[in-house]
């Protein structure tokens, strides 16, 4: 199974459409499902992923109350035998990472990805993936945009960031 990872896109402060190379690069990498880590920020944003692929999301700090309500804050995905947690990752108290794990902390999962920084990150931590894709559209002071891809084969999952230059 392929998985498509993105999360702050902050449409449409920053263009209307999502970027060529996220668009083309799910489509060229056939993914079967696109997760979708919060700052949407515009309602019709879920829309331009389920163009792609079905969408599993949770939202951020910056949606509105309607993607709260659609999405949540947190969640759990069964994905080809892995566990997947999804949390936009924002909050007080530590960092970003030490807060994405926490919110699944005493629950089995092998992936948990968050968003929030716009800092990618792909790296095991003990037993754990812990994967930030960054932002396809609001690189802030990452040299490059960026997504992931989950790759889970025979229950094992494979995470790698893809990195592009033009929004």
């Amino acid at each position: 199974m392929k998985v498509g990872i993105v999360g702050d896109t902050h449409l449409p402060r920053f263009g209307d459409r999502l970027p060529a190379a996220v668009r083309e690069g799910l489509r060229d990498e056939a993914v079967e499902l696109i997760l979708h880590l919060g700052d949407f920020t515009g309602l019709e944003v879920p829309a331009l992923f389920e163009a792609l692929a079905p969408l599993e999301a949770v939202a951020g700090n910056n949606d509105p109350p309607a993607l709260v309500a659609r999405f949540g804050r947190r969640k759990i995905l069964e994905l080809a035998g892995v566990r997947v947690g999804l949390v936009h990752g924002d909050g007080r108290g530590g960092t970003t990472v030490s807060r994405s794990l926490a919110a699944f902390a005493g629950e089995p999962v092998d992936v948990v990805c968050f968003g929030h920084s716009h800092q990618p990150l792909c790296e095991r931590r003990d037993s754990v993936w812990v994967v930030n894709p960054g932002s396809p559209t609001d690189k802030r002071r990452q040299p490059r945009y960026s997504y992931a891809i989950l790759e889970i084969t025979r229950g094992r999952a494979a995470p790698r960031l893809v990195f592009f230059d033009r929004r």
